[in-house]
């Protein structure tokens, strides 16, 4: 695999607005998801859904700082090692910001013993979710890889947080349905902040580049 060392300045800027384009897909998508994530959660006081919503809408924000940021080397013909490392900063951020809401609404869940309600579109939107986005983390992964660039490849790890939640939070709302046990649905939000806090460490320190001989 071809690594930032020994790519042409054609083949950079090939990849960079690739990257653009994989961050700007990723607001879009998930604005629309999110939305609909967190109408569907509230109505049937899903608390995992809610919060697969609201890390659609972080997931948004990162892929808009990561955009930023690749729209600037276009215009620039570099990268400003100061501002990205700050908006790497910033991205890691939003993974704390995840992985306590989710803690937090599901530690309430489980206090108050609210049992949420069966919700066909939640399951829908989930669905859609385990469809799309491995492909569009694996896209920005083999991307970020390509050039070397930890503030892509948070990005990708933000991407497959979303996986990670879509299919935790399925299996949580589908046992519900099955067993009628509430407590499902706010631990596999814990286990989604499990994910969040170990990715936004290594986004926060900067160690989600792999060696050149990893795939």
């Amino acid at each position: 695999m071809e690594t930032a060392g020994t790519l042409t300045p054609e083949q950079t800027e090939q990849l960079t607005r690739k990257g653009l384009r994989l961050a700007q897909f990723t607001v879009g998508y998930n604005v629309i998801e999110g939305a609909i994530a967190v109408t569907a959660g509230l109505i049937a006081g899903l608390v995992s859904v809610v919060g697969f919503g609201i890390d659609s809408g972080i997931e948004s924000i990162a892929a808009v700082l990561v955009g930023i940021r690749l729209a600037a080397r276009l215009r620039h013909g570099h990268a400003d090692e100061r501002k990205e490392r700050i908006a790497l900063k910033l991205v890691a951020v939003t993974f704390f910001i995840l992985a306590a809401y989710v803690t937090y609404e599901g530690t309430m869940s489980l206090i108050e013993g609210e049992a949420p309600e069966s919700s066909p579109v939640s399951i829908a939107i989930l669905v859609l979710s385990i469809i799309v986005m491995p492909f569009l983390a694996a896209m920005k992964k083999r991307v970020g890889n390509q050039l070397q660039d930890n503030l892509i490849l948070a990005d990708a790890a933000e991407t497959k947080i979303c996986v990670l939640l879509s299919i935790s939070t399925l299996l949580g709302v589908g046992l519900y349905e099955l067993t009628g046990a509430a407590w499902l649905d706010p631990v596999a939000g814990f286990i989604i902040a499990a994910f969040a806090i170990w990715e936004g460490k290594e986004a926060w320190e900067g160690e989600l580049v792999e060696d050149e001989d990893e795939d």
